[in-house]
């Protein structure tokens, strides 16, 4: 593999954008951006949560997929119907490796069904509203579920349906809670609009509903935590060692009457920032939850989140059990760590993914002496690159008023100021923030390229630059990075391994990726156009 340190990252960008037109290529210069050195403390500012440029390869989804796939889908007792084409509902239906465990064989768990309304060609034409109540029945009749999810798609949009007017009326009818999301694929700039809808919609019609209380001295909400390849039970196994409650995760093996359930806890804890900040934002204002960031990915950093949320209660015997179980936990990572590492150190890796995952999985890699010459997300806006500190200067656009946005007050009953002002400076003191994120640029090494909403040119550009040891990607991209001899690793649902959450997930992690970057078989691999000789001709010769 070459060396990352001969290759000057400026000129590299300018390789990359030169082939663009010069529209395309000023508007990409300012989507690839160099971090700078951590000692100067400066953050360069990125364009991001813009429109992809038509005909360029991207790796991003629809909103549809962000708030069904994403948000919604790892529910397993909310039954969600796609209203509009089969494909749709097909293309949402547990791709992303959700699991969930049912408390008991009575409980409903819808994950394992594909709902739809199958729209055809005559409910483009006359409308779909009649069909999709029908469903809804049919649903209610066959299942008998707690709650009903409605969810649009392109088509629904186009032509009108108001499937916020059919929840109303089924709810009526039913007697259960049912409610719709205006998700259409089109409707924003990538599948981060569709978070913030199922966000909004959760927060509505959901949250809050269940007033009862748990006697659980330490309660808290997982937010941003999708349970793919079992990650949620790490992290739920770990809490309840350390003795604290999990209410409710947003959204990994959760359930409708957790989410109901999830305005009793004491503190918000934020892994995914982007798909779930909305929450965590509403829910401080209306019931005075506070938040903060977490990361449980990357055995240092779950160490310091589990001892973060014990500084939060600030019980003495709380964070002596919390240490205690880091202590012996850490014991089998170190030992994984010194045998991987004599393998992995100074090997290269490119992480391109969404979430928070180019962030957080950096710690891994990190932890076997790996380094991450280049990062970047699909869907991210600026404070996911930049920190919440310019959260200020960003400017609304068209796309963004697409989406409703919720004006939050008090709730005049149920808020409760989780911590006072002067505990909240004592907590900051400590090093405790509530409400904070730095993003990705901060933690980057200077010179590393960050690139927002990568195209296919540019990775094959990076690709033959860097020639790193591992790629981290999606679906769509990791046949083609494979062809060019490099291995990628799948982020989001993880090729069928994991969990990668927690220290046990750690573990699981490092061994993967020591089997990957240590095999000798992609030396040998060549594509069909690099082993046969091409034959080139002109057109219109004699």
């Amino acid at each position: 593999m070459s060396n990352p340190l001969k290759i000057n990252p400026q000129e590299l960008k300018e390789e990359i954008v030169k082939d663009y037109s010069a529209k395309v290529a000023r508007k990409r210069s300012k989507q690839i951006v160099l971090s700078q050195a951590k000692e100067k403390g400066e953050v360069p500012e990125i364009m991001a949560n813009v429109r992809t440029i038509p005909g360029i390869i991207t790796q991003r989804g629809c909103t549809y997929a962000g708030c069904k796939g994403v948000v919604l889908g790892p529910t397993r007792d909310i039954l969600n119907i796609t209203h509009g084409p089969v494909g749709c509902g097909y293309y949402s239906w547990l791709t992303r490796r959700n699991q969930t465990l049912p408390d008991s064989d009575d409980d409903a768990n819808f994950m394992t069904y594909c709902f739809t309304t199958d729209m055809q060609e005559n409910e483009i034409v006359f409308g779909g509203e009649k069909k999709l109540k029908k469903a809804v029945q049919e649903a209610y009749d066959l299942f008998k579920p707690k709650a009903i999810g409605i969810f649009s798609t392109c088509p629904v949009g186009l032509i009108g349906d108001d499937v916020h007017a059919v929840a109303k009326e089924m709810k009526e009818k039913l007697g259960i809670n049912v409610f719709g999301f205006s998700c259409e694929g089109y409707k924003g700039v990538s599948q981060s609009a569709g978070h913030h809808i199922a966000n909004n919609q959760l927060f509505k019609h959901v949250i809050g509903l269940d007033d009862r209380v748990s006697p659980a001295k330490y309660k808290i909400n997982l937010l941003g935590e999708y349970n793919i390849g079992g990650d949620a039970f790490e992290i739920e196994e770990l809490l309840k060692e350390c003795g604290i409650e999990l209410i409710s995760t947003f959204s990994g093996n959760s359930t409708y009457g957790r989410f109901a359930n999830s305005h009793t806890a004491d503190l918000n804890t934020v892994m995914c920032y982007r798909s779930i900040n909305y929450v965590a934002d509403m829910m401080h204002k209306k019931y005075g939850i506070p938040w903060i960031k977490v990361n449980f990915t990357g055995a240092a950093a779950t160490a310091k989140s589990l001892q973060k949320i014990a500084a939060y209660f600030g019980d003495q015997k709380l964070i002596a059990r919390v240490d205690r179980v880091v202590k012996e936990k850490l014991k089998a990572v170190e030992q994984a760590q010194a045998e991987i590492k004599a393998r992995c150190q100074g090997k290269t890796a490119m992480l391109f993914v969404g979430g928070s995952r180019a962030h957080h999985y950096q710690e891994l890699f990190r932890e076997i002496g790996m380094k991450v010459v280049a990062a970047g997300y699909e869907f991210a806006h600026r404070d996911d690159y930049e920190g919440r500190r310019v959260l200020p200067s960003i400017k609304v656009d068209a796309d963004s008023r697409n989406i409703e946005e919720l004006h939050v007050e008090k709730d005049p009953d149920k808020f409760k100021p989780r911590v006072t002002e002067a505990g909240q400076k004592q907590l900051a003191e400590q090093g405790l923030n509530f409400a904070e994120y730095d993003g990705l640029i901060p933690e980057m090494e200077a010179g590393t390229l960050i690139i927002d909403d990568i195209t296919h040119h540019e990775t094959e550009k990076m690709i033959e630059a860097y020639k790193p040891d591992v790629f981290c990607a999606g679906i769509k991209e990791k046949y083609i990075i494979q062809k060019m001899g490099i291995p990628c690793k799948q982020l989001h649902s993880y090729d069928y391994g994991g969990p990668y959450a927690g220290f046990q997930g750690a573990v699981n992690f490092y061994r993967e990726i020591d089997r990957m970057v240590n095999t000798r078989i992609w030396k040998f691999i060549k594509s069909p156009w690099q082993l046969s000789p091409q034959l080139i001709g002109k057109l219109g010769d004699s």
